[in-house]
């Protein structure tokens, strides 16, 4: 029996070897038709420069208010999740990290709205070195684009808002 199934085994690799060969497309004709017209060149539109909308920084705060980061952070090991709010150049604590907000920009009024923070998260874990796990550039139109991702805490922009100057605490459990 072993024989017949090295026989079949045989013949359909030979007619698969057949399907592929047959399968082979035509080459390729190099040389150009005198019924072919050619194309019409595509001409490209860029915009000029001035159309370019950047972000700016978020309203500047009434009296007695700052401008702040409004923050969603996830601990995973106890599935709490929390509104953190950072003033701009302050420094709150959540769990074990320490997330310093240095700016927040947002959209000009003519263009979809997003808020965007420069953030320096560091985790500081009892009896071990500070270790930095994000700095830079958070998005809160594309979380997943640069959020914090660890094994123990997420955490990603929600807006650029102002607090009252009273409600900055310089940390937050």
């Amino acid at each position: 029996m072993t024989g017949l199934r090295r026989a079949a085994l045989a013949v359909c690799v030979i007619a698969l070897g057949a399907g592929v060969a047959a399968q082979t497309p035509p080459p390729v004709e190099t040389t150009p038709r005198p019924d072919v017209r050619p194309s019409p060149s595509v001409t490209l539109s860029i915009p000029p420069v001035d159309d370019f909308k950047p972000l700016q920084r978020s309203p500047t705060a009434p009296e007695g208010q700052r401008r702040a980061v409004k923050l969603q952070a996830l601990d995973k090991v106890t599935t709490r999740t929390r509104e953190v709010l950072v003033a701009v150049g302050d420094t709150v604590r959540f769990g074990t990290l320490r997330i310093d907000a240095a700016e927040c920009l947002v959209n000009t009024p003519e263009a979809t709205p997003d808020s965007v923070a420069f953030l320096t998260i560091t985790d500081n874990k009892p009896s071990q070195a500070a270790e930095k796990l994000f700095s830079g550039w958070m998005f809160a139109s594309s979380p997943a684009l640069s959020a914090l991702d660890s094994s123990v805490y997420d955490v990603w922009v929600l807006a650029c808002v102002t607090i009252p100057q009273a409600s900055a605490p310089p940390s937050s459990r």
